[in-house]
């Protein structure tokens, strides 16, 4: 496919699909051979935003190849693995689309229901249309669990905008992308953000399915990650936590003083022991707990003070391309006027503004 294919489609993107991959290889062929024929019949310009998130496996050669037969399929490669919701952010920044759709690649969400949510949006006007798991039934008990403490959870700190079983599987309207481009968060969770904007919203449910292939990308340290980053990103409640614990540990130092002046009166001072030690234990934990989410809260300024961006781009295959340069101009008998001057660009310059931080 000639360079800068991309570039020369001038029609307006109605729809932009948003995909972030990482190691997707197993699962890529079922992904395209399933999201293709579905945005083809919608019969409207679009594109899909395959995100790179530095793949180690075969996903970056794969897109490759499928971008020969697929000129709507667009391919941004981060230098560096960044994480989902990095992946997910670059891809929203260089979407140009008038809605965009978020999608992972495992195909547990179905992008069948991405018509249903574009003309849900267009009927009622909605800025946003949340993909919401009805059922679950095909994840595993423990998934299931946690997954219901976490929206509980959510929806107890940031409200009842944070709808239930909505995971990163939505539409956006062009004014709420331009929204969350605007907002300055460093560690975004757009499960929170994106309810936090107030814009009019719509539901679409369906069954979520097994992953076709491949394994999870959110064992059961990120998906604790993911907690620690949505409660301490999007609330203070835990220093208020912190701050009832030690109200707590005081209640229970004064009931162990007014046990141990009560022993000694009594002459029972050495089977005070157990207590002692059971306060000192407790006390201890509790400074503890305190002293480690303070640490999260701190981190998170640290990280903010030092603004670094939270993704590179490698390169982007709809950047336009600078066309090569024809043979100078002659100028005409008798004129003053030579040839342009000023050297031409660089290849360093060329890489630098494909670096571009999105």
């Amino acid at each position: 496919m000639p360079e800068g294919r991309d570039a020369e489609r001038h029609e307006p993107v109605v729809l932009s699909v948003v995909i972030p991959m990482f190691n997707e290889e197993d699962v890529l062929p079922a992904l395209v051979t399933r999201l293709r024929p579905v945005l083809t019949e919608l019969g409207v310009p679009h594109e899909v935003v395959a995100v790179d998130d530095g793949s180690g496996d075969r996903t970056a050669e794969l897109l490759d190849a499928f971008r020969l037969g697929w000129p709507e399929l667009r391919v941004v490669a981060l230098r560096r693995n960044s994480g989902h919701q990095a992946a997910l952010t670059a891809g929203l920044d260089r979407a140009r689309g008038a809605y965009v759709v978020s999608l992972d690649a495992d195909l547990q969400d179905p992008p069948e229901k991405i018509p249903d949510m574009l003309a849900l949006a267009r009927a009622e006007g909605l800025d946003i249309v949340y993909g919401v798991r009805a059922d679950r039934s095909s994840d595993s008990g423990f998934k299931r669990l946690t997954a219901g403490v976490y929206y509980r959870l959510m929806r107890r700190l940031a409200g009842p905008s944070v709808p239930a079983q909505a995971g990163d599987f939505r539409l956006l309207s062009r004014a709420a992308v331009e929204a969350l481009k605007a907002l300055p968060d460093q560690q975004r969770v757009y499960r929170l953000l994106v309810p936090w904007l107030g814009f009019p919203s719509g539901q679409v449910t369906y069954e979520r399915a097994p992953r076709t292939a491949g394994r999870t990308k959110y064992p059961l340290g990120r998906m604790i990650r993911l907690a620690v980053d949505s409660v301490t990103g999007f609330s203070a409640a835990p220093l208020r936590i912190a701050t009832w614990l030690g109200a707590g540990a005081f209640v229970v130092c004064l009931g162990l003083l007014v046990y141990t002046l009560t022993a000694f009166a009594l002459g029972r001072t050495v089977p005070g022991w157990t207590s002692l030690f059971t306060g000192i234990v407790f006390i201890g934990a509790v400074q503890l707990v305190c002293v480690g989410l303070l640490g999260e809260y701190v981190g998170r300024i640290y990280t903010a003070v030092q603004n670094r961006p939270t993704y590179f781009v490698h390169h982007d295959t709809a950047a336009t391309t600078v066309p090569a340069p024809g043979p100078a101009p002659v100028p005409a008998p008798g004129s003053a006027q030579g040839p342009a001057s000023g050297p031409p660009p660089s290849p360093v310059d060329t890489l630098a503004e494909q670096d571009k931080v999105g």
